[in-house]
C-alpha cells in the first residue's frame, strides 16, 4: 500500500484519516497547516507543521518521506497573494494559473493538477481511506423528514446547485420553501449562527442542506458535516440537516446521529429524486 501524505487543515477529519491509517497499518506522513490543524487532533504522529509560505519545503519533505499519494482534509484558509509570493514555487504556480484563481473551485482544481502533473503525486479522496464517509440515502438516526421538510430539502438542493454553478457556496437554509440564507466564505457553522434569528418556530420546515458544486472535483473540498453542525442547528431551532447522497462527507456519523436523536431533529442523506 502506498505511503499516504495527509495535508491537514481544521476539523476532526484529519484525525479520522490518521486513525484509519493506524488501524490498517498504512504508512503515513502529515503536513499540518499552522493556525488551522488542531495539534490535539493530529497527536503524536510523523508530522511537519507548514505554512502557505513554505509549500516548497513541505512537498520536498513529503517526497523525502516516500509519500506517493496525497489526501487533502480539513478546512484551510485561503492564502493571500502576498503569502503565496513568499514561496517561489507558489509564486510560479500563481503566475501559471493566472485568472483561473478567481474562485475556490478553480484554484483547488488547479492545485490538484499541479500536485499530480508537476509534482508527481497522486491525489485521492478521503472516502477512499474512510469508506463509510460518503453520505448515503435516508435517515441516519430515528427521525426522518416530514413531507414539508422533504420539500425544503429538494428546494435546498436546487438552490445550492445553482450557487455551485457560480462557485459561491455549498449550503443553504430553507424554511417553508423560503431561502433563509446561503453559505458564503464564512462556512456552514457561521451561516447557521447568522440565520438563527430568521428561523420561525411557527412555520413548518427549517432545514440545513449541504451539497457539492456541480462541477467540483470529488477528491477535494466536498461539503462536510460534523458534530458541531448538529449543535449549531439545534441552537438555531432548525428541524433537520440533509446532505447530498454520494457527494458530501458525514464525519462522526454515529455520534452525529445520537446527538440529532437526543435533540429531536433529523439527519439524513438526500438526492434531488428523494
Amino acid at each position: 500500500m502506498d505511503k499516504l501524505g495527509v495535508i491537514a487543515g481544521a476539523g476532526a477529519l484529519p484525525g479520522q484519516i490518521i486513525a484509519a491509517c493506524r488501524e490498517t497499518g498504512r504508512e503515513f506522513f502529515v503536513l499540518a497547516f499552522e493556525g488551522s490543524a488542531d495539534p490535539d487532533i493530529i497527536g503524536n504522529v510523523p508530522v511537519q507543521w507548514v505554512r502557505m509560505s513554505s509549500l516548497s519545503t513541505a512537498l520536498e519533505s513529503a517526497r523525502r518521506e516516500g509519500v506517493s499519494e496525497l489526501v487533502l482534509v480539513g478546512k484551510i484558509p485561503r492564502p493571500s497573494v502576498m503569502e503565496l509570493m513568499r514561496d517561489i514555487r507558489s509564486a510560479k504556480f500563481m503566475a501559471k494559473v493566472g485568472t483561473r484563481m478567481l474562485g475556490d473551485d478553480n484554484i483547488l482544481s488547479a492545485v490538484v493538477r499541479e500536485l499530480e502533473e508537476a509534482e508527481g503525486f497522486k491525489v485521492i479522496g478521503p472516502e477512499t481511506v474512510l469508506e463509510n464517509l460518503l453520505a448515503t440515502e435516508g435517515p441516519y438516526g430515528r427521525l426522518a423528514p416530514s413531507a414539508d421538510e422533504l420539500a425544503d430539502i429538494r428546494r435546498g438542493l436546487d438552490v445550492v446547485h445553482q450557487l455551485g454553478r457560480l462557485d459561491i457556496g455549498q449550503a443553504a437554509i430553507i424554511q417553508n420553501g423560503f431561502v433563509i440564507g446561503v453559505e458564503g466564505a464564512e462556512g456552514t457553522d457561521r451561516l447557521i449562527q447568522r440565520c438563527a434569528e430568521f428561523v420561525s418556530p411557527d412555520l413548518p420546515g427549517g432545514v440545513l442542506v449541504k451539497a457539492a458544486k456541480p462541477t467540483q472535483d470529488r477528491r477535494i473540498d466536498l461539503p462536510a458535516v460534523g458534530l458541531s453542525t448538529v449543535e449549531y442547528a439545534v441552537e438555531a431551532g432548525l428541524r433537520g440537516i440533509a446532505v447530498e447522497t454520494g457527494r458530501a462527507l458525514v464525519v462522526d456519523r454515529a455520534d452525529m446521529a445520537r446527538a440529532a436523536d437526543a435533540a429531536g431533529i433529523f439527519l439524513c442523506g438526500a438526492s434531488a429524486q428523494s
